[in-house]
């Protein structure tokens, strides 16, 4: 079992971290640690629309739910940041730029790569035993999908 449970492409805006909630909220009920997983996609979009070309008119955001050996992986693609690349802050009390601090401590590891000109930051979550997500075709599993737009 594992693969991709599920893919969305939403456009660049901020109303895409809602919907990116709902569908990894769909895909993995009945995960114990569903609400981490919710948070930290709400994240990973947010700071895709913020920080990234996504945010630019006609930008767009790819999340992607994955299960393989254990674990979900959440990837969230953005149209890339001219060069630069994710990185956590410093603590400096500000209201904002706590994304990549939140995911960092939600997820069990985190990371990024490159793709082209895209950026792909991906996290991982343990899969316990007894929660394992439904195949492909038997409910919340499904292929690509588009988002509005």
């Amino acid at each position: 079992m594992g693969g991709v449970l599920g893919e969305v492409t939403l456009p660049g805006t901020r109303r895409s971290v809602g919907v990116a909630r709902g569908f990894v909220r769909e895909l993995a009920a009945g995960f114990e640690d569903l609400d981490d997983l919710v948070t930290v996609v709400s994240e990973m979009v947010a700071n895709a629309v913020t920080h990234t070309a996504s945010g630019r008119r006609d930008g767009h955001v790819r999340v992607v739910l994955a299960e393989a050996a254990g674990r979900y992986r959440l990837e969230v693609a953005d149209d890339g940041a001219d060069g630069a690349l994710p990185r956590v802050r410093e603590e400096a009390g500000a209201e904002t730029g706590r994304g990549l601090r939140i995911v960092a401590v939600l997820a069990e590891r985190w990371g990024f790569r490159r793709d082209g000109t895209r950026t792909v930051v991906w996290a991982e979550f343990p899969v316990r035993s007894g929660e394992a997500p439904a195949p492909a075709g038997e409910g919340r599993g499904r292929g690509p999908v588009s988002g509005p737009g």
